[in-house]
């Protein structure tokens, strides 16, 4: 294998993902002159609110100054949000996006009363992360670490990467807006190109095999459920209104939603015995955070664990003196 006419050194396929991610960062790799022939993929589960504990993760892979040794970063609803903050070079200073100033505005139950939308993405994304909180847009699409949103197809349930259409800085918000536009709870599907989507996490939550069939060897899982954290079933009630509401306004996504937690169990277990997949998880103790939770403490705290278990998973194969 070779690239730009010059021999790519490493075939090593026996190499973990935190040791190649040491090798990388030790030899200062970037996805412009990679000595090996590996693809390593960074992938950033959602889930709303418990999106903190993710976030907190991505602070600390920028913190450690790793995100050049990945070639992908993958992002499902909120871990599109976190990966954007990551490329952009601002996951630790866009802690504050989820100060209670802000999460009450974006989070507000009360609204459905009067027929709004309890998740507004449209307020996070345009007046969020425009004013606020700013995103550097034009940072993310010039990153060399390419971007990959992942949302779920409105008219056909398949889960899509909506990376070739970023274009500007106006189609990076709009792919945030489809990536995280839960049913119901955030309003109709959302227009990106010549197709509309919704939520991720109907069709694929944790995007490792999408990641996997572009041709990632090795990927890096930042989770936001602890490893005894499993999807339950929903509800009869749920199930009927959630279904009713796809069927009139995503009727793709009516099966996805329907078979999500049968494919969540799947993926728990072949990632688990992956050995080309390394997953990180909130520890044990990590306090349950629902979708649309607006606890501070809670947030904080999963702000705070999520940085400290990723650093604690991570330094040890950069050096020594890190995790001392």
């Amino acid at each position: 294998m070779e690239r730009d006419g010059s021999p790519v050194l490493d075939h090593d396929r026996t190499l973990g993902v935190g040791e190649l991610i040491a090798r990388r960062h030790r030899e200062g790799s970037t996805p412009a002159d990679r000595t090996d022939a590996h693809r390593l993929a960074l992938v950033i589960e959602g889930g709303s609110s418990r999106g903190a504990y993710s976030h907190g993760m991505a602070m600390a892979i920028e913190e450690l100054g790793v995100l050049p040794c990945f070639d992908a970063v993958y992002g499902a609803s909120a871990g599109a949000l976190n990966g954007a903050w990551l490329l952009c070079g601002r996951a630790v200073q866009s802690r504050r996006a989820w100060s209670p100033e802000v999460i009450n505005r974006v989070i507000s139950p009360s609204r459905a009363l009067r027929g709004g939308r309890v998740v507004d993405t449209e307020y996070l994304v345009h007046t969020v992360y425009e004013r606020i909180v700013p995103m550097d847009f034009p940072a993310i699409l010039a990153n060399p670490v390419t971007f990959h949103p992942i949302a779920t197809d409105a008219e056909t349930g398949a889960a899509v990467d909506l990376h070739s259409g970023l274009t500007d800085p106006a189609s990076v918000q709009a792919a945030l807006r489809a990536s995280t536009c839960l049913p119901i709870l955030a309003g109709r599907p959302v227009q990106f190109g010549d197709r509309r989507y919704v939520d991720a996490g109907l069709s694929e939550s944790v995007p490792v095999r999408t990641a996997l069939t572009q041709g990632a060897t090795r990927v890096l899982v930042l989770r936001t459920r602890r490893s005894d954290e499993i999807m339950g079933a929903p509800s009869g009630l749920e199930t009927r209104v959630v279904a009713r509401y796809l069927s009139r306004h995503a009727p793709g996504a009516v099966r996805p939603w329907l078979s999500r937690v049968e494919r969540h169990h799947s993926d728990e277990r072949d990632f688990d015995s992956d050995p080309a997949v390394l997953q990180i998880r909130p520890p044990a103790d990590a306090p349950g955070i629902s979708r649309t939770s607006r606890d501070p403490e809670a947030i904080q705290q999963a702000l705070t664990l999520g940085r400290s278990i990723t650093t604690r998973t991570l330094a040890p194969y950069l050096s020594p003196k890190l995790s001392a």
